[in-house]
């Protein structure tokens, strides 16, 4: 399994307009953070997670010219906003892509796009896709698909198990019913705002005790704000624990995690 990060930053995008930090005005190209999203090769399928506002970008920088199925995280615009370009891989391959979510995320992302489903709309170019709200694990291309079920604040938002890979963004806190899921992972990839607490997202001190308790072989932080910097705060962290960056590519291979 490859798994590709697209964008590891938070809504706001870093650089943040008119920001001058040390971290919106780095040279290091580990500082310059699209909206998250990743893709994961398994399987000889492709499995894009959320679609975010510069999902056409991301897209071109990864080589990315197949999408065989969306997992969507929840509806918030830095995870839905690029969902019109799937229409490029409707062009490319000649096939629909089938979509899913829970229930709440399947229903906004239909009422925002309303136009992608309306039948008198012509014209212009519109994605073929399907929406398909999920509740518990299930089956695309004999791949295991575990939903999460974490909050984002007050908001019911899902992660994803894939085989030993579990995907966790936008998080604040984590039942214990999902925990019992993600015994035994290989790689972690979890939310980790800021180092400041947040009212619903987790703070990078509260997302090193969520690994220490699921004590993955591996673990790296996404939707990552300007607050931190890439080198500086890789260095204080432990053992096995670094920031995602954008184009981190990483191949789970049997029980081993190889980073490129």
């Amino acid at each position: 399994m490859l798994i590709k990060f697209l964008g590891t930053g938070t809504s706001h995008g870093i650089p943040v307009v008119g920001c001058n930090c040390k971290t919106c005005t780095s040279n290091n190209p580990k500082n310059s953070r699209m909206r998250s999203s990743i893709f994961i090769e398994v399987n000889n399928t492709d499995i894009l997670i959320d679609t975010s506002p510069e999902a056409r970008l991301q897209m071109l920088a990864n080589d990315i010219t197949n999408i065989d199925l969306v997992l969507f995280t929840h509806a918030h615009a830095d995870h839905i906003m690029g969902f019109d370009d799937i229409r490029v891989i409707n062009w490319l391959t000649g096939e629909s892509v089938p979509c899913y979510g829970n229930k709440e995320t399947m229903d906004k992302i239909k009422n925002i796009f309303d136009y992608i489903f309306d039948p008198y709309q012509i014209g212009g170019g519109i994605p073929q896709v399907t929406l398909n709200p999920i509740k518990s694990k299930f089956e695309f291309n004999n791949i295991s698909i575990i939903p999460l079920k974490v909050k984002h604040g007050e908001l019911d938002v899902l992660g994803y198990k894939i085989k030993n890979m579990a995907y966790i963004t936008d998080c604040s806190y984590i039942p214990d019913s999902t925990f019992k899921k993600l015994k035994n992972i290989d790689l972690l990839i979890i939310d980790a705002l800021r180092l400041k607490e947040h009212p619903t997202h987790m703070n990078l001190e509260e997302a090193i005790e969520v690994v220490k308790k699921i004590n993955p072989k591996k673990a790296y932080f996404t939707h990552i704000s300007h607050e931190m910097e890439h080198e500086y705060t890789n260095k204080k962290l432990p053992v096995n624990l670094e920031l995602a960056y954008d184009k981190l590519v990483v191949k789970l291979k049997e029980d081993e995690v190889i980073k490129y």
